[in-house]
Formats: C-alpha cells, structure tokens, sequence
C-alpha cells in the first residue's frame, strides 16, 4: 500500500512505507515534558506509532495544582505514518531536530495548548538498547535525546497558562519493544521479572546534562551514558567514576542521585514536601492497563481522566514508573551550576547494589 511517506527519501528496504519489517512489535514514538521552574505546572506528551498493529495514539497531561489531568486518543490510522494527529492531540515538524509544535484542539476535558518546543542543542543519540527474555527478542531500539525551551499557551479549565520561561525535554525512539496486546505465549519464566530504569535530561542556563542507565538485577550497568553538552558548543561525554544513589524509605522513589563524571560531580535531588512534583508516566499509557501503548480502540476513541497527586501512594504498576521534578547542581570547571531537571525511574525486580529485593518491594 503506498502512503505519503513514499513520496519522501527515507525508505530503508525494499519495502513501501507502510512496511517497517517483519516484528509486530515494531515502533515510532514522540515524548514531550515541559516544567516551570517553580514547579507550579509540569506537564508531557507523547505519540505512538505502530505500524505492524496499524495503530497510532497520543496523550496529553497536565500537572497543576495537586491535581495530574491525562488526556489520551487512539486510532486506526490505515498505515498512514506522516498524520501526526490522533483526534484532538497533534504534533508538527517545524524544524528537524530544532523546532516541533504541539495543539491540542477543544475537546470533551477542560484542556486545550497551542505551545513550541525550541532545541537547546543537538541531540544526543544514546546507546542502542537491545535485550533478549530467554530466546526471544525484547527490545531493540534507538533514542536520542534533547533538551529545550517552551513558549505558547496551555489551557486548563478556562486559566491560560503561558509557558514563558519554562524547560523541559523532548525524545524519540524508535525499533521494537512490547507494544499492544500481550504475547499470547511469553517464553518459560525462568527468573523474577526485572528492570531498572534511570533517566535524568538536566537544564542549566549554560549547559544540558543527561545520564540514563539499565542495570541487571546485580546492579550491573547493561546500557549507559552520560554527556554534559554546553549551550555554547562542546559536548563532553562521562562514564561515571562513581554514582551514589539512595531512596527514601519505605518506597522505591529516588531521594537523590550523585555522579562523578571523571572532571566534575551531579548531584540530582528531586523535590519533597510542598515543591514535590512528582508525575506518573501512566497518564502516557505505560503500563496502563486500559490505555497502553498499542492498543486497539476502535477506529477513534478518545478519553480523559484525572489523578490525585498524593506524595505516598501505593506501591503499584500504575505508580512505580515516574518523572519527578528535581533540582541539580552541576560542578564542572571549578564553577557550581544550578538547574532543574527530571529523575524518570522505573524499577521492577531486584536491584542488588542498592538493596531492592522482590518484585516492588519497598527499599528498608
């Protein structure tokens, strides 16, 4: 079937557009945060593509006064890959790895956006990640990563929200990893399920800072990276000489994260008490159970709803993957830098290094 896309150079096979080889769990997908530097709002997107299910979906959500407003679409998008629009939620390529818009038109939730995210600096491409569950193939794909200002408006609940002065991150990714409905016979279990995940896209006035790692149940790193890229030019990667990481008590939710990146040190806190603006990565669709990532709904659907922002919740597949807003402080070159970022933790499984046991069991 040609599409759109088979007017622009970018085929990688032999195949039509539409075609994206022969793995149904294959993949194409958009994130989006942004966040005020007081943290009065935080708010993410994301939008899917997954050619093999000939789905396409989208959300949009909202962080504001103790409450987290999730906006979620999905659709039937008859392998057209280049409408990147799922009922209300839309993004725009306005300028390649520089400029992307995202609208959200009127819609049944209080929420509608008209916002620009401008690049910072290049992106940063980080490793491929690629993992097997027993014989068969999990995961194998590609992200980059960038950083960037905010401008336009957010609406919620008739209060326009100018984004004015407000950070954040955008990534893409793209290959194969579990998307839709579940495998219908999953490999033999052989051990405890596990992932840890750590990501941490930092915005300082003169620099970006950016560190993710995989670890193995042992806490052994399998996919790692680190760059500290100034704003002026010059990218500097890290492998840390040391990173001390501990968690508050009784959850698994990070209370602090310190590298030494061999010429300086990161010291990542996120926020606790009133300045706490934790998000759950739920209201994107991961590991919802009704809205996730690839699932059908029909032709078009769209839904909305809204999560109390409580600072203890239970311990939960719907609450242990987050984002929380944090403050950094970066040393480098005999100077101290303070910016603001985000600690984005999923950690399933044990974690030996640092003293998880169980499935999601709470650190003592």
């Amino acid at each position: 079937m040609l599409t759109k896309g088979d007017d622009y150079p970018l085929h990688q096979t032999s195949e039509v557009m539409a075609v994206s080889g022969g793995n149904r769990n294959f993949y194409d997908r958009y994130f989006f945060n942004g966040y005020s530097p007081d943290g009065s709002i935080f708010f993410a997107a994301a939008l899917g593509v997954y050619p093999q299910l000939d789905i396409m979906d989208a959300a949009f959500c909202v962080s504001i006064d103790g409450q987290q407003h999730n906006l979620r679409a999905s659709k039937r998008m008859g392998s057209e890959r280049l409408d990147l629009q799922v009922g209300p939620i839309r993004i725009e390529i306005v300028e390649p790895l520089q400029q992307l818009r995202l609208t959200i038109a009127g819609n049944d939730s209080p929420i509608t956006a008209d916002i620009i995210f401008d690049a910072r600096h290049a992106p940063i491409e980080e490793p491929r990640f690629i993992r097997r569950d027993g014989p068969r193939l999990l995961m194998d794909y590609t992200r980059m990563t960038q950083n960037g200002d905010w401008s336009g408006t957010i609406t919620v609940d008739g209060q326009d929200i100018d984004l004015a002065g407000c950070r954040g991150t955008r990534d893409r990714s793209w290959g194969i990893r579990p998307v839709g409905a579940p495998e219908s016979q999953p490999p033999p279990a052989g051990a405890l399920p596990q992932f840890w995940w750590l990501w941490t896209p930092l915005n300082f006035d003169q620099y970006c800072g950016f560190f993710h790692s995989n670890d193995d149940g042992e806490g052994e790193p399998w996919n790692r990276r680190g760059v500290i890229d100034r704003i002026s030019g010059g990218a500097q990667e890290f492998e840390p000489r040391a990173m001390d990481l501990s968690y508050h008590s009784g959850s698994r939710r990070v209370k602090q994260v310190q590298i030494e990146t061999g010429t300086g040190e990161l010291s990542i806190t996120p926020r606790t008490g009133e300045a706490n603006r934790t998000f759950y990565m739920s209201g994107l669709g991961y590991m919802h159970p009704v809205w996730g990532h690839g699932m059908d709904h029909g032709d078009l659907d769209v839904g909305y709803d809204v999560i109390a922002l409580d600072p203890q919740p239970a311990i939960d597949m719907t609450t242990i993957h987050i984002q929380a807003l944090s403050d950094t402080v970066l040393r480098v070159d005999g100077q101290e830098h303070h910016g603001v970022g985000v600690v984005e933790q999923l950690f399933i499984g044990p974690h030996a290094s640092s003293g998880l046991t169980g499935l999601i069991d709470p650190a003592p």
